[in-house]
């Protein structure tokens, strides 16, 4: 859009409405070096977004709402202008009486909300940089960029230059930072150069970029160097993050299979595949299948190009079998029909979303030629409600972490977790899934011990 249209950089904004208006939220406050202003109407923000309100820090927000809104509660929008309003944001809000859940009627209505952005204009070099991120997907803000944090754990960075060449950084719960100042004017990498971090003075000269890693429990003036294996954009997981772009579905034909058992693979691996949901007369169905294709189909333009969906174990898939040795966790096939192993791996430059015995999303496992169907909530006692029920398969696996192994059913869950920032099995992990006696764990991914912590 850059290359065809004279678009100001300094006067982007960004709003939506209902889930949009989360969305509104959700990507404002995770790319807070774009907009100069944002506007949520009625928002239902994804969980996990009011986490990363210290972020809008540097641009203004509006919110809209009605008070008799029956979807999403008018205590969404005031809880969230009072959270911003104490981290020191501009915040507008308009509430609406009587409105329901179409307060995007009067908020849009004679262009208000777009004179309301024409007030605004994006600071390209604030003085200070407040920006909170659990991604590396998401880890740059204006000129402050983290380097090393763990997928999962919320990382938090707040840089200030308090006058020229001054500068006053605090960190929470990250490894690696770097600062990239060229550009502003609170800064020359000519002149001499006064760093706090954490409340200690750094030794370092002005330069570009500026790089920062811990070094046991201080701050050093060193780039952070990541190992070969190391969770980087692109390679973080969680487990959605392998469905999140291009996507193949692939069943195994390995083992020998009848007829009847070959059909039953390729009905399961085309249940996930089927996003196909009828959305109600006014928004219709959305048609989405992703491809659904034999292990033996799979070619070298698919294993560049898309990440891959594998079904079975390294005996019956023969992609499984080819990545075996990189691969950290086997489901040992005698344990297929009792266990559903689930979990995300970087292969080269693509993920592999790896799906042994049991699938997510039923607790049984189908009749020959029959595709699973999402099962009711169970209702026994302990069990945690059911992430897996619905429509859209796929869906379920939202919300998980990188790996999953249950028993039975996938709300009896053995033991779920987070591979360690360089993709290794920690050691409480390890050991409970050695005890099932179902997994066999990859040489690929040693087993990182509290000494080697």
């Amino acid at each position: 859009m850059k290359r065809r249209f004279p678009i100001d950089e300094d006067r982007v904004y960004l709003t939506g409405l209902s889930m949009g208006g989360g969305g509104t939220l959700w990507l404002g406050l995770n790319r807070p070096d774009i907009w100069a202003a944002i506007a949520a109407v009625c928002p239902a923000p994804p969980e996990g977004t009011d986490a990363l309100a210290p972020n809008a820090l540097n641009f203004p927000v509006h919110f809209f709402h009605g008070d008799a809104d029956p979807v999403v509660p008018v205590e969404v929008s005031r809880s969230w202008v009072q959270r911003l309003r104490e981290l020191g944001t501009q915040v507008d809000y308009a509430e609406y009486p009587g409105v329901g859940h179409d307060s995007w009627v009067p908020a849009y209505e004679n262009g208000q909300i777009f004179e309301w952005f024409s007030r605004f204009r994006r600071d390209p070099h604030p003085e200070r940089v407040r920006f909170a991120t659990e991604r590396y997907r998401y880890n740059r803000a204006h000129w402050v960029e983290i380097d090393r944090l763990t997928p999962g754990t919320l990382a938090t960075i707040d840089a200030r230059l308090t006058a020229p060449n001054r500068l006053e950084v605090t960190t929470r719960d990250l490894g690696a930072f770097t600062l990239h100042l060229a550009g502003h004017p609170q800064y020359s990498a000519e002149r001499p150069l006064e760093l706090r971090i954490d409340g200690r003075a750094i030794r370092t000269r002005a330069g570009e970029p500026l790089s920062f890693s811990r070094q046991g429990n201080r701050w050093a003036a060193v780039p952070y160097e990541p190992p070969a294996l190391a969770k980087r954009p692109g390679a973080e997981g969680p487990i959605s993050a392998a469905i999140a772009s291009r996507h193949i579905y692939v069943y195994g034909t390995g083992g020998d299979p009848s007829p009847e058992e070959l059909e039953a693979r390729r009905a399961q691996a085309t249940q996930a595949a089927n996003w196909s949901v009828d959305r109600g007369p006014f928004w219709g169905r959305v048609m989405v299948f992703p491809r659904t294709i034999a292990d033996r189909d799979v070619r070298p333009s698919d294993l560049e190009s898309a990440n891959l969906v594998l079904f079975g174990t390294r005996e019956t898939n023969s992609l499984m079998a080819r990545y075996a040795d990189r691969l950290p966790l086997h489901l040992d096939a005698e344990a297929a029909d009792e266990y559903g192993l689930l979990y995300v791996f970087p292969i080269e430059e693509r993920y592999v979303l790896i799906s042994s015995g049991l699938p997510w999303w039923r607790s049984t496992r189908p009749a020959p030629g029959v595709a699973p169907a999402p099962p009711a909530p169970p209702a026994t006692p302990g069990r945690r409600p059911s992430p897996f029920v619905g429509a859209v398969v796929a869906l379920g696996l939202m919300g998980l972490q990188d790996f999953l192994l249950f028993r039975d059913s996938p709300e009896n869950v053995v033991v779920e977790g987070r591979f360690d920032p360089t993709w290794q099995v920690p050691e409480a992990d390890a050991r409970q899934l050695r005890a099932s006696g179902a997994v066999t764990l990859g040489s690929a991914v040693p087993i990182r011990t509290n000494e080697e912590r």
